[in-house]
């Protein structure tokens, strides 16, 4: 099995060689990261320049890794023309959660979303992370028991795992989808430059069943996604409210 991974903190994330060390128990792997931190770049494609790739500066051990002049998604892209037999694309280990609402502007689902664009299977990895890195030894049974799960789904498939910071088990979720408080925090730079900081707090609590849920109660979260955004309530009201179906 020949499995692509990239993410959105960079090649010297941690969390992408905490990941690349799991995957190498399943298959040849080859890392494709950004040059630098592209987190929260959502899917953000580079369409005004050209990209590159240059050999990573540290190593892998049982794994070829580059870094590459772009986002996330581009990282995918170009990972999968250069290597045309990829067979599943994992994203992450995020150094941060990629709960509920999250998941729109995530550079690490982007990643994983433009392997699934792609018709293949794609696994995002996220976790908690404060002043300190995450203890990834304690994660890493718990990645290689979702990978032994997922991998071997017959569906092509589109993932988001998070993992909290000590967990106790897993369990399949949904999205938490609840309002956040979106506010925006001014504060002065050391030149005495206003800038500006946007802050994203939840206002509600989460329902149980869902992902923010889970971690909260020290369970890793399994969501299936897919691509289609379509609200298929709201288009069936509104086709019957028409009295029309298309031809």
């Amino acid at each position: 099995m020949n499995i692509l991974i990239a993410n959105d903190d960079g090649i010297y994330s941690p969390g992408i060689a905490a990941l690349a060390r799991v995957a190498t128990r399943f298959g040849e792997v080859r890392v494709v990261a950004p040059d630098v931190e592209q987190s929260s770049m959502g899917h953000a494609i580079t369409a005004s320049r050209p990209l590159s790739y240059k050999k990573s500066p540290i190593e892998f051990p049982g794994a070829e890794a580059y870094k590459v002049n772009g986002t996330p998604a581009d990282c995918v892209a170009l990972g999968t023309h250069l290597w045309s037999k990829t067979d599943l694309v994992l994203s992450g280990i995020n150094m941060g959660p990629n709960l509920g609402n999250s998941m729109w502007h995530s550079g690490t689902l982007a990643a994983a979303k433009q392997g699934a664009l792609l018709g293949i299977k794609s696994i995002a990895f996220s976790t908690f992370a404060d002043k300190q890195d995450p203890d990834f030894e304690h994660l890493d049974p718990f990645v290689e028991k979702v990978l032994e799960q997922l991998i071997h789904d017959g569906d092509v498939g589109l993932y988001n795992v998070n993992l909290p910071r000590t967990p106790v088990g897993m369990q399949w979720t949904r999205q938490s989808v609840r309002l956040y408080d979106g506010r925006i925090e001014p504060g002065m730079d050391p030149m005495g430059r206003k800038h500006y900081w946007f802050t994203v707090v939840p206002l509600e609590p989460a329902e149980e069943g869902t992902d923010r849920w889970a971690v909260e109660n020290d369970l890793v979260s399994i969501t299936p996604l897919r691509l289609d955004l379509t609200d298929e309530r709201a288009l069936a009201i509104q086709v019957q409210a028409a009295k029309w179906q298309p031809s």
